[in-house]
């Protein structure tokens, strides 16, 4: 049962592992071989967090470290694609602004949650926004011209534009849940 445990730690340890080399090969001068590397290696990091989730549960060998680490691992995933590809001119500043900062709050107030002893668990519309993400990321992050698929950039583009509004819409409702759930514990109740 230790040894099964390990799967999904080893596979968020390999999305952090990946962050760093991320942030190396999304340059705006980054060559095709580069470029797929890294759509590679983004691609495989997207993969394991769908992976571990369903191992764990399968197995049920869900831990408490590996829910705290395991979002932390797709975020950290996520923004460092949305960061590196504003200056390559693929993704709009504003954009990769919005998806974080919503990111930051939910990680923060599933942080207040969980101290004060209440899980936040993760809805169905965060997973389909999880999974748009991935996707757009994946689309925008490929070379152009690589392969003969005309308008690739604005496809991604577009299932980021999605995503965005899924991310938002996904916060809101974490926001009411935590609202209906931890406030009337903080007053008692009341």
């Amino acid at each position: 049962m230790r040894r099964l445990a390990t799967v999904p730690n080893l596979l968020t340890g390999y999305r952090f592992a990946v962050v760093p080399v991320l942030l190396f090969c999304l340059q705006p001068d980054a060559g095709t071989g580069v470029r797929l590397l890294a759509f590679a290696l983004f691609l495989s990091g997207a993969l394991t967090d769908l992976a571990d989730g369903y191992y764990a549960r399968k197995h049920k060998i869900e831990t408490v470290l590996g829910k705290l680490m395991d979002p932390l691992a797709d975020k950290a995933l996520v923004s460092s694609a949305l960061v590196m590809l504003i200056p390559m001119g693929m993704i709009p500043a504003w954009v990769s602004f919005l998806i974080i900062a919503r990111e930051l709050c939910i990680t923060g107030l599933r942080g207040v949650a969980a101290s004060s002893g209440i899980v936040v668990a993760a809805s169905r519309l965060g997973k389909f926004k999880s999974i748009a993400q991935y996707t757009a990321l994946c689309i925008l992050i490929f070379p152009l011209g690589v392969l003969p698929i005309p308008f690739l950039h604005e496809l991604g583009s577009g299932i980021l534009y999605l995503s965005l509004v899924l991310t938002l819409w996904s916060g809101c409702q974490y926001f009411y849940r935590f609202q209906r759930v931890f406030l009337p514990e903080v007053s008692g109740g009341e």
